[in-house]
């Protein structure tokens, strides 16, 4: 195979906008706002959760902005870890993104993709009565081998060029967004009622937890149980792993900087508008549940599927197909952007003697064709184990702990390097970068306190990475 050295600069500044705006967009917003709900259990602080999380996004995007204008090549995050601290907290970040954030988060969304094309093809259902077969503890679904399917189908149109993953992200982004869009207008249009609305926003600010309770006649009441105290901010913190994982994927286009046209102007401008076309779409969404939906219905939603719930409420028996349609696209084109941001981190790594040296080599179409495979089959294999759910939520902590990093960079930086041409610089700065800072470590700290689970096995993974970086710079001086 003939090969080449570098990468082609042809993406503009729509194609990066889609990138953020498609890698941002999957399965999330259609369902986490159910498990928000029920840790907060009013309207107010249903909107506050998503409002929270899109000023910490909005925020983190302007400060990106900065780092990707002095550093506008391939790697985006790894890179800034690496130039701020040192190479092992850059191999650190780069071997949990390969390990388990991006392609855990491939796996998942493949798997919403057939989870909601299982309304068009029941076979696709995740129950015992599609179970294949058995591997330990693991079961095994037809869903999941579409999902690897997806996956493959993805990987192999993006080794033929950066072009092909181009279009298919500009086509599936702008028809979700416009989707998104047209599923809120008709919702407040066809759907709304003021007494919904009203009820809901009855008693706005009194935050509570809602549970069910199933009693023996096989009927069921919402038990609430309020929060007072430090409570309101454990809540805030546990409602707000859905939505940082429904925000999350917008530093992605930061990966591919070495493929943008002017990347010093055009990556930090697609960080800007990507993220605030996602925030206002998250919030708007938000407000039409409330306005078509009883908080009751928002918070057990039938498998947290609340836009399904919605959907039905605006367009009636069609609506459940409507929405998985949009699901279908929304999880296809968010892969995709996925996918082909992803192996540029292996590759950065890979010339800087860290990860595995093939992945180091560009093929005759110019991208990294051995790492998107790797990537491939580490997404593959977490598909089949089933558990890339429980390893997403585990490593929500180390996400946010590697943003406080990086953003805390710019400060390291501006003293280390002050000479240092920027040729854009962090809007707000120090201001807005310290309050992200303080939020995002308020974040971590509140989970480490109300939900451990969340917090100490991603630490772990991560941990691993450093007997791996000493063996990596061992056998890179060996050779």
């Amino acid at each position: 195979m003939t090969e080449t050295t570098t990468f082609k600069p042809t993406l503009g500044l729509l194609d990066a906008t889609m990138i953020v705006a498609g890698s941002m967009i999957g399965s999330g917003i259609f369902i986490v706002s159910a498990d928000i709900t029920r840790n907060v259990g009013s309207a107010g602080w249903l909107i506050v959760v998503w409002l929270i999380t899109g000023f910490m996004t909005l925020t983190a995007a302007l400060s990106y902005g900065e780092l990707s204008a002095m550093f506008p090549k391939a790697g985006g995050q790894y890179v800034y870890l690496k130039e701020s601290y040192n190479r092992l907290t850059g191999f650190l970040y780069g071997w949990s993104f390969f390990a388990v954030i991006q392609t855990g988060t491939i796996a998942a969304v493949g798997v919403a993709f057939c989870k909601f094309a299982a309304y068009f093809f029941p076979g696709l259902e995740m129950n015992q009565a599609n179970v294949l077969f058995l591997i330990g503890p693991f079961k095994i679904y037809p869903a999941q081998f579409v999902s690897i399917f997806l996956i493959i189908l993805l990987t192999y149109i993006n080794t033929k060029g950066v072009n092909g993953g181009k279009i298919i992200q500009t086509i599936f982004t702008v028809t979700k967004l416009l989707s998104l869009f047209g599923l809120i207008v008709f919702g407040f249009i066809l759907a709304a009622k003021s007494e919904i609305w009203n009820a809901n926003w009855a008693d706005a600010w009194s935050m509570k937890h809602l549970s069910k309770d199933n009693a023996a006649d096989g009927l069921s009441m919402t038990v609430i149980a309020p929060i007072i105290g430090s409570g309101v901010l454990g809540a805030i913190a546990a409602s707000m792993v859905g939505s940082i994982f429904s925000s999350d994927a917008w530093n992605n286009v930061t990966f591919i900087a070495g493929e943008i046209k002017n990347p010093q102007k055009n990556i930090g401008l697609s960080l800007f508008l990507g993220t605030l076309i996602v925030t206002l779409i998250y919030v708007a969404a938000n407000l039409m549940y409330l306005s078509v939906l009883p908080l009751n219905d928002i918070a057990f939603a039938a498998s947290d599927r609340v836009a399904v719930t919605a959907s039905n409420a605006i367009f009636g028996n069609s609506g459940t197909f409507i929405i998985a349609a949009m699901i279908m696209i929304s999880t296809f084109g968010c892969n995709n952007g996925l996918i082909l941001a992803g192996a540029r981190v292996y590759y950065t790594m890979a010339q800087d003697g860290l990860f595995f040296k093939n992945a180091a080599k560009l093929n005759k179409n110019a991208v990294p064709e051995w790492a998107l495979w790797a990537q491939c089959v580490v997404a593959s294999l977490l598909c089949l184990s089933g558990k890339y759910g429980d390893l997403l939520d585990m490593v929500s902590f180390v996400v946010v702990i590697f943003y406080v990093l990086t953003i805390f960079g710019i400060f390291i930086l501006r003293k280390k390097r002050p000479d240092m041409e920027r040729p854009y610089k962090a809007i707000g700065y120090p201001i807005l970068p310290f309050i992200y800072i303080l939020m995002g470590i308020s974040f971590c700290v509140l989970l480490f306190i109300y939900k451990p689970d969340f917090t100490w096995p991603g630490l772990i993974i991560t941990l691993i990475g450093i007997p791996l970086y000493f063996l990596a710079v061992k056998t890179s001086k060996s050779n």
